[in-house]
This record gives structure tokens, C-alpha cells and sequence, in this order.
């Protein structure tokens, strides 16, 4: 079994690692500040030129095709400077690749160019519901066929790019006498149509400089043509969405926790405490070795649910062990970080707390670490239960 990086993967990380250091990292503060914004646009642009918002894409989309163990790699890479850009990227990119999966030929070529050239700026899905989370299928609003439009009404909560994003990917109920979870649809939504609303970004203990809003549809009128796939087939589609942004939000949450730890390290090498360096103690080089044990397994995981989507092979089940282990060692990694760190760790100079509060999300969006554990087991018993 070879585990290198190809030379195209490779230079993927390699840029996305240089531009993070570059570009994110020196403004990643200000964005936690609710500033800088306008640096945030300029940069997912940059990263559209450099072919981050197609990673799966065909080329002949404007996409890269670099496969998605590249784009986990690189998601790492960019979450280590700036996990609020990180998660724009990330979702982007699997709108993306549902249009491309699932879409005809005239919304992928619609669609697809203007995502990964950045003509907008992010991609947007709008599934979450108020008592729609964790279990899609009890979602509310509903798309209604009037001659050759549907005509959609509804609220989304909690989407990601909302007030900044050129299109969405809409979740909505066409059949409502359907058994449950059998009714629900999906369509491409510009963000310029009609009867869109953006509610005001919310307040979040982290990532704060990824806009998160309500988007709301008030008779909102699109063409036939902005289904994607089958009517009724939309549940299916969120299924396979939500495997695959797991990948990209393990990828996350281990370049954060990857981040905190070399911020840590390097603090072990410079502090001193009874004519010592603190580095030089056994508790705290046993607590450096586990977490970067921990995120080593997380990284393994995360390569090999990407190698098995990459060869079109089965990959829920492993995506979402990747996706539970790498966003909750994670999580214990930041709190290690600071830990390590003592005081110095806590105080907002330092970027542990601000990397502690950006990883705590990953236990939480694209299914929570309950409902992970909840697809293993179900996997695992499929043939006894």
C-alpha cells in the first residue's frame, strides 16, 4: 500500500499550505473580529484562480480534477490558516460536485464554470430547517408546480455563505402526501431570483468570519429546469451530500487541531520553568506525542474515505469514522494546545482560543458526532439486526 501524495496532490497541498501561510493566517483575527471581510472575498477569488473551487470538477466545467483526496489535503492545509475561508471552500466545493453528479448537462455547464472560476464568490446549500436538522426528512418548506415553474416557501437556518453565495442548492417538500423523507426534491437556485431574502449573519462562538444566515423563500418562481435530478429524489441527494462534505469537514478540523499543536510545540522549545525548558518534561511531551498520534490516525481515516470516494467505491461508513475521530481529536487537541500553554494559552493574543472556539463547530455541522456513531452501528449490524 503506497499512502504518498501523487506529484499533482502534493503541489496541491504545497499551495494550499503556502497561500494559508501567506494569505489566511494574517487575516484570520480580523475575520474573528467581524472585520475584514472584504479580504475574505479577495482571497476566495485568488483561490478560484488557482482551480480550489473545483477540485473534483471535470476540466471541462473549469474544474481542476485533482479527485478528492487532493481536495482533502488541501482543506487541511487551508483550515491551518483560516478555518472560516476553509469551510467556504469546502462547501463550495461539494456543491460542485452535486451538480456535476446529479445535474444535466445544461446546469453543469450553467452552473459549474461560474463556481470554479469564482464569478461567485461561494456556493451555498440550504437544507437545515428549524426542526429539520439531524433528521432532514421532517423538513417544511415546499416547492409547488404552477404550469412550467415551481414555486418555492420556506426558511432555511444556518446556511453557510448565505449572504454571499451566487447560488443554491434548495431543499424543499413537492409531495407532501408522500411517506416520509419520499417527497422532498432539489433544485439550483440563483441567488438573484426573486423572492429570496438573506437574513442578517449570526453571532457564533467560532468561525466567525463565515457568514451564516437565514435564507428565506417567499414564493420564490423558478423554471423546470432548475431540478436537479428526479422529483421526489431529493432525500437521496442530501444523503450522499452530507458523506461527502464529512470528508471535507474532518479535513478541516484536523488542520485546525494541526495548527494548535505546532503553535504548542513550538512554545515547549521557548518557555522555561524551574532552569528548564518545559519541553524537556515527560507529562508535557506524552500529551504532545498522543495528540499527534491522534491526528496522524485522523489524517489515515480521512485519506481513506477520500481513496474509496476517489475509486467510486462504498465510502459513508468510512467518512463518517473519518469525520467523528477527526473532529473530536481535534477538539482535544486545541484544549491540549492551551492546556500546554498554561496561562499564555488562554489570552486572546494567543490563537489557541480563537482555534479552540473555530474547532468546536466540526463536532456539529455536516451530522453531529451522535449521529456518525448512529450510521457506523447501523452499518455494522446491517446483517445481524
Amino acid at each position: 500500500m503506497d499512502l504518498r501524495l501523487t506529484e499533482e496532490q502534493a503541489m496541491i497541498q504545497h499551495t494550499a499550505r503556502q497561500f494559508a501561510e501567506n494569505e489566511l493566517a494574517q487575516n484570520a483575527a480580523a475575520l474573528d473580529n467581524h472585520q475584514g471581510r472584504d479580504t475574505l472575498l479577495a482571497n476566495l477569488t485568488s483561490l478560484a484562480d488557482l482551480g480550489f473551487m473545483g477540485l473534483n470538477i471535470n476540466a471541462q466545467y473549469g474544474g481542476t480534477e485533482a479527485g478528492v483526496i487532493a481536495f482533502s489535503a488541501a482543506i487541511t492545509e487551508l483550515a491551518r490558516g483560516c478555518a472560516s475561508t476553509a469551510v467556504t471552500v469546502s462547501v463550495t466545493n461539494m456543491v460542485a460536485e452535486v451538480i456535476q453528479s446529479i445535474g444535466t448537462e445544461e446546469q453543469k455547464r450553467t452552473f459549474l464554470p461560474r463556481i470554479c472560476s469564482g464569478e461567485y464568490p461561494a456556493a451555498a446549500f440550504c437544507l437545515t430547517e428549524n426542526n429539520a436538522g439531524s433528521d432532514p426528512s421532517a423538513m417544511k418548506t415546499r416547492a409547488i408546480k404552477q404550469g412550467d415553474e415551481w414555486v418555492i416557501t420556506g426558511n432555511k437556518l444556518f446556511i453557510t455563505s448565505g449572504e454571499y453565495a451566487g447560488c443554491f442548492v434548495v431543499w424543499a417538500v413537492t409531495d407532501p402526501d408522500a411517506p416520509r423523507g419520499k417527497g422532498i426534491s432539489c433544485f439550483i437556485v440563483e441567488a438573484k431570483t426573486t423572492g429570496i431574502t438573506i437574513g442578517q449573519a449570526e453571532v457564533k462562538m467560532g468561525q466567525r468570519g463565515s457568514a451564516t444566515n437565514v435564507v428565506s423563500f417567499d414564493e420564490c418562481r423558478v423554471p423546470d429546469s432548475a431540478l436537479l435530478g428526479k422529483v421526489s429524489g431529493g432525500y437521496k441527494i442530501a444523503v450522499g451530500e452530507l458523506a461527502g462534505g464529512r470528508i471535507g469537514i474532518g479535513s478541516l478540523a484536523l488542520g485546525v487541531g494541526l495548527a494548535a499543536m505546532d503553535y504548542a510545540k513550538k512554545y515547549l522549545g521557548e518557555r522555561e520553568q524551574f532552569g528548564r525548558k518545559i519541553g524537556e518534561f515527560q507529562g508535557l511531551q506524552w500529551m504532545l506525542a498522543d495528540r499527534y498520534t491522534e491526528l496522524e490516525a485522523a489524517r489515515l481515516l480521512l485519506m481513506q474515505a477520500a481513496d474509496k470516494k476517489d475509486r467510486g467505491l462504498p465510502f459513508g461508513t468510512s467518512a463518517s469514522m473519518a469525520k467523528v475521530f477527526a473532529s473530536e481529536k481535534a477538539n482535544d487537541a486545541c484544549a491540549t494546545a492551551i492546556q500546554m500553554m498554561g496561562g499564555a494559552g488562554y489570552i486572546q493574543e494567543c490563537p489557541l482560543e480563537r482555534l479552540a472556539r473555530d474547532v468546536r463547530i466540526t463536532t456539529i455541522y455536516e451530522g453531529t458526532s451522535e449521529i456518525q456513531r448512529i450510521i457506523i452501528a447501523k452499518d455494522l449490524l446491517k446483517d445481524i439486526l
